[in-house]
């Protein structure tokens, strides 16, 4: 070989080391103190009426217009700086009437619970450039425009109020509303929480009614947990004895609130309730009113979940007449409830359901009869972005070419047209303007941070909006692990997916230990093709493996993998982890006598009972988990194992606190105490069980904090602590 050449090999190889050596090793502060790897978005856009156009907040004090096709900035719609004598200084977020003449802006905003806020209303003229308070009486919530835009309704102290704009006068809907007791327009926590919203009441499109769902929760048992000074030094009335939040919390098997749906006629100032039938003991998880003014849409489960019907109300006579059922033998997926759609002609409902077997999209006529599926295969439709009338086309999103993988997708009535618009291999998810001209996509994978793109509808690239170029060159100057995906089969014959991050410098001969993350509750998927970086990069650069492994139950793979879990929460699941720690043991390169398990929530439930079914594991960390689901609430619960009182053998063969006896490895229990989600109370009985049961295991209480205990300091705490405990017992 010439001289030269095997000269010049030398060099590039000495380069090609050296800029390797000259990369740097993420940090734990660049992960959690000054979080460097976060990818950048587009949020906040609103499409305006013509479907051309956006808006969003600018500044914090200006909500501003946009072209979708330039992304050139046309006009500032409302400029609080340019309003006299205008005492808001900050745009929390916003609304605009129909007609775009007037906007609802909110600040002050203050979180609640999951999804709820209180927060100061103004209504806001824009050629005017006059701000009006919406009242002067307290907070607000979940205030809205009528379709006229000439009056607005919003819940205050549980009750239900009506302003019209052009008096300023205000009048009471409701007069019973009351904390702990009757709430009018607004969720109970459990509705909250497990059917995702926080706005139970709905205008007529002739802005000539207003329905609501009243909720009567006094039967519903209160759930009470300690608060203390600590972290909140402006509470100086705890700093001796402890103050209490009370809050009703109905537990699997008990009383939930009776729900009524109820109609108030503007005119009339009458309310009529609307005949549901005889049995009290159902769900009302939406009201929609149909395109017809007197027909209301109102979504009705049976307490097992496993029935949902689609009334009718006639607001007039208040009689309800079912025109749909679907009936499954597991349960109705929470998922149905957003997806349900009027089309805007008044003679369809769009349905999308798992009524073959995979989740796809059905069309009815609004006497109940199905006309078409509109998709069909064996995969899932995983988002549905809605109908466009003049080309009768479908727009949604779906995992058609791997459950790791996500894509959108046009498709016309009748099936023969079928458009896949995004293209990378990754994660898509879109956001469509008014009218479908445009749409919004996010595209992420592994190795590519997101890039936010603008499309015409029949996805032809318009523009980049973000393509995080800034941090793909930071990227580069760091020593990362690639994460690498990877399936096995069970001894069972199930085959699982999951990712891998091996570490840097890795050496197939040498043995490592690897420390297993995952989430595996119900309809979950953390294996997908996404970016992020994470602190598996911080494990990866101390010499562990990482892995993740969806098991049985979780997303995008059919509803027989998806339901398989029915009755028997945690049993498949940890048999499936189980499987994993084994399958990971058995290569060549992993240490089998280290491999640890760590879960928050679902997945602190799981980290527990795996401890307690196996001896695979040296080591668990178990943040805020359930240890026994007859501590949680009723809605999740019961829809994946019904009440404990059918099915007490689902609940407690498979619950850690009866299982403490048989606890293996080193467990570290992590939890807040004023978690109103899963209680503190998990953690305390199972603790007693460990004690009694003369199991060694470690402890740590963040105090005030709730279920995704941050703020301040907390959570790098969190997470410094988890990782020493890694480094030293594993």
């Amino acid at each position: 070989m010439n001289r030269l050449f095997l000269l010049l090999i030398i060099v590039l190889l000495s380069v090609s080391g050296f800029a390797q050596d000259s990369k740097k090793n993420i940090s734990f502060d660049d992960i959690f103190k000054r979080p460097i790897f976060y990818s950048k978005s587009v949020n906040g856009l609103r499409s305006m009426n013509d479907g051309v156009h956006y808006s969003t907040i600018k500044e914090g004090s200006k909500i501003a217009k946009f072209e979708y096709a330039t992304g050139k900035e046309v006009g500032v719609i409302v400029d609080l700086g340019e309003i006299k004598d205008c005492i808001v200084k900050s745009i929390s977020g916003y609304e605009f009437n129909s007609d775009e003449s007037k906007v609802l802006i909110y600040t002050n905003r203050k979180g609640m619970y999951r999804h709820s806020f209180t927060a100061d209303y103004y209504v806001v003229d824009i050629e005017r450039k006059e701000i009006t308070a919406l009242t002067d009486e307290g907070k607000q919530m979940v205030a809205s425009f009528s379709p006229d835009g000439e009056k607005v309704a919003f819940v205050k102290d549980n009750n239900l109020y009506l302003k019209k704009l052009k008096f300023s006068t205000i009048s009471e809907i409701t007069k019973d509303g009351e904390f702990n007791n009757i709430l009018n327009g607004i969720p109970d926590w459990v509705y909250e929480e497990e059917f995702g919203y926080n706005k139970a009441y709905g205008w007529s499109p002739d802005s000539r009614e207003i329905a609501f769902v009243k909720f009567d929760e006094s039967k519903v048992k209160e759930y009470s947990f300690p608060q203390y000074e600590a972290s909140n030094p402006t509470r100086k009335e705890y700093a001796l004895y402890p103050g209490q939040y009370k809050y009703k919390y109905p537990k699997a098997g008990e009383d939930n609130s009776v729900v009524s749906v109820h109609v108030f006629n503007i005119k009339n100032h009458t309310t009529k309730t609307m005949d549901l039938g005889e049995e009290t003991d159902i769900y009302i998880p939406r009201i929609r009113w149909t395109k017809q003014s007197e027909r209301l849409g109102i979504i009705k489960l049976n307490r097992h979940q496993n029935q949902l019907d689609l009334m009718i109300a006639n607001t007039a006579s208040t009689v309800c007449r079912t025109i749909f059922t679907d009936r499954n033998k597991y349960y109705i997926d929470e998922s149905v409830l957003d997806n349900l759609q009027f089309t805007d002609d008044g003679k369809y409902f769009i349905y999308v359901g798992e009524m073959d077997g995979y989740n796809h999209i059905y069309l009815f006529s609004m006497a109940g009869k199905q006309l078409k599926q509109v998709t069909k295969g064996e995969w899932d439709v995983t988002d549905f972005y809605g109908y466009e009338p003049k080309k009768k086309m479908f727009y949604y999103q779906a995992a058609e070419l791997s459950p790791l993988r996500r894509n959108v997708y046009a498709v016309s009535v009748d099936g023969k047209k079928k458009i896949r618009l995004t293209k990378g291999d990754g994660s898509n998810s879109a956001s469509f303007s008014k009218g479908f001209k445009y749409y919004i996509n996010s595209f992420s994978n592994t190795t590519t941070p997101k890039v936010v793109t603008l499309f015409k509808s029949d996805g032809k690239q318009i523009r980049v909006l973000e393509d995080n170029a800034a941090l793909k060159e930071k990227v580069q100057g760091y020593r990362t692990s690639s994460k690498e995906f990877f399936t096995f089969k069970t001894s069972e014959g199930t085959e699982l997916n999951g990712w891998m991050v091996k570490p840097l410098d890795f050496n197939p001969s040498q043995e490592y230990p690897v420390f297993m993350t995952q989430y595996s509750g119900p309809n979950s998927q953390s294996v997908v093709d996404r970016w992020g970086i994470g602190w598996e990069q911080l494990l990866a650069a101390n010499g562990y493996v990482v892995a993740c492994v969806d098991p049985r139950g979780t997303a995008a793979r059919g509803e027989e993998f998806r339901k398989c879990t029915y009755m028997k929460l945690g049993k498949l699941e940890s048999d499936d982890q189980i499987e994993a720690a084994k399958y990971l043991g058995s290569l060549d390169y992993i240490d089998a006598g280290r491999i640890g398990i760590y879960g928050w929530s679902y997945g602190g439930f799981m980290t527990a009972l795996c401890l307690s079914k196996s001896n695979v594991f040296k080591i668990g960390i178990a943040v805020a988990p359930v240890t026994n689901w007859r501590y949680y609430d009723s809605v999740y619960t019961e829809r994946y194992m019904r009440k404990p009182q059918e099915n007490p053998k689902g609940y407690d063969d498979n619950s850690p606190i009866n299982l403490a006896d048989s606890l293996q490895g080193r467990l570290f229990l992590i939890h807040g105490t004023a978690d109103d989600n899963v209680h503190f109370q998990n953690s305390v009985e199972y603790i007693d069980k460990l004690v009694q049961a003369g199991k060694q295991f470690d402890l740590f209480i963040y105090p005030n904090r709730n279920h995704g205990i941050y703020g301040g300091n907390t959570r790098v705490h969190l997470f410094r602590m988890k990782l020493d405990y890694i480094f030293k017992n594993l």
